[in-house]
């Protein structure tokens, strides 16, 4: 994600660069020393799609200031 956003890897923290998940369950967070972008729930395809053949889960990459 930092490379992608063209960020150093501090400037995500001092950015308050945060990943948010629709609905209650957060399923991906940022790694802190990586940057990468993680699963932080265990994501169960039958639970949340049941009879939907694709199934798609959104998130939101929040930067604070500007780009």
């Amino acid at each position: 994600v930092a490379k992608d956003l063209g960020l150093q890897l501090p400037a995500l923290r001092d950015r308050g660069v945060r990943v948010v998940s629709e609905g209650r369950t957060q399923y991906f967070a940022l790694h802190g020393k990586s940057g990468h972008l993680v699963t932080a729930e265990r994501i169960d395809r039958e639970q949340l799609c049941r009879l939907v053949e694709k199934c798609v889960l959104r998130c939101e990459l929040i930067v604070e200031g500007e780009m």
